[in-house]
């Protein structure tokens, strides 16, 4: 609340926006959903907000992505503060941890993996930005910005129409959507895939958490490229070729489900895209990330529990480990209360 009311004062500030200027409600709303990484925005980020105003936005999605929890104790921890009990449980909570953890590593590796990950694809989307007709200063500027935005599945973009114009190139839709998808498998599972890096590579050494997000995210991108595929072929990826359908339909999945950019015109969408997009951004990213919905792992977990039921099965087992009743409950819990929020504001 106080980073939103910050920003809201900051996006205010007449050196912010040009001479249009912004109220006080959409300063509201375009921080609200920087600091939440959505993504939703009511003025065009590239040409209504100056540099300053673009660079509070920025923050505001960086601070917003690693977590406001885990910002506020790497200070703590920074200023010889002890974190207390139920502040660590917050963070355990936030990145999926059950057991007792190093609170400092832990911050650590989030910090660095962040920062590790948007300089990777700042530096690889420059090649696609160098070649246009913009200064080597604008160039680097463009791909930070939306570096830093598609690893916090933001979905802030410096374009009117987004990545539209980029849909065919191969840079920006392998880059940005790299970058959605390693955001969104959350920061316990990029850690998971490190260590087993250490050693031999082996499915077996990955926890059942960093399983269950992998094989759902595979699952999901997969599903959403068929669907948007098949219900866009002869709507708005008509004309389009071969290579550019499959790039739309990958990229519309990836994105759809955590961030918010597009390389096809929304709004022209068909009635059954529209559906496939409204389930797969309630199913969401994956606990620990920078992403919002229920989770990949609540997904599974209530797919797998159905699938248990059907076969009159007792235990609900994945990958040949035993889910407690307790997670299945709160997995119950927050699929009602998602569903019993959404129906009440629609």
């Amino acid at each position: 609340a106080v980073l939103i009311v910050i920003g809201t004062i900051l996006l205010l500030l007449p050196i912010s926006t040009n001479e249009k200027g912004i109220n006080p409600i959409q300063a509201i709303f375009t921080s609200t959903s920087a600091v939440c990484v959505t993504g939703l925005i009511v003025y065009d980020t590239g040409t209504h907000f100056t540099m300053f105003g673009q660079f509070i936005i920025l923050f505001l999605i960086q601070i917003g992505g690693l977590g406001i929890m885990t910002v506020s104790s790497a200070f703590a921890i920074l200023l010889g503060q002890k974190l207390t009990l139920k502040s660590e449980n917050l963070i355990q909570n936030m990145v999926g941890e059950s057991t007792k953890i190093d609170m400092i590593s832990l911050i650590r590796n989030i910090v660095l993996v962040t920062f590790f990950f948007e300089l990777i694809g700042a530096a690889l989307l420059y090649l696609t930005f160098y070649s246009q007709p913009y200064s080597m200063g604008r160039a680097i500027y463009h791909a930070v910005f939306h570096a830093i935005s598609a690893f916090c599945n933001a979905g802030f973009s410096l374009y009117a129409d987004s990545f539209v114009t980029y849909r065919a190139n191969f840079n920006i839709n392998f880059v940005i959507t790299s970058l959605i998808i390693l955001g969104g498998i959350g920061f316990p599972v990029l850690v998971d895939i490190r260590k087993s890096f250490k050693f031999r590579f082996r499915w077996s050494r990955f926890s059942l958490h960093t399983k269950i997000v992998l094989t759902a995210t595979i699952f999901l991108i997969i599903l959403g490229m068929a669907a948007f595929f098949i219900s866009e072929y002869n709507n708005e990826m008509q004309g389009m070729s071969f290579k550019e359908r499959m790039f739309a339909s990958y990229f519309q999945s990836v994105t759809t489900r955590t961030a918010g950019f597009n390389t096809i015109d929304n709004s022209n969408l068909s009635k059954a895209s529209v559906f496939i997009s409204t389930i797969l951004m309630f199913i969401g990213a994956s606990p620990g990330s920078t992403g919002g919905g229920i989770k990949t792992t609540a997904f599974i977990i209530i797919i797998i529990s159905v699938l248990s039921l059907f076969r009159g099965h007792a235990d609900v087992n994945i990958f040949k480990r035993k889910v407690s009743i307790n997670v299945i409950n709160r997995v119950m819990a927050l699929i009602a209360l998602s569903i019993a929020l959404l129906s009440f504001f629609i």
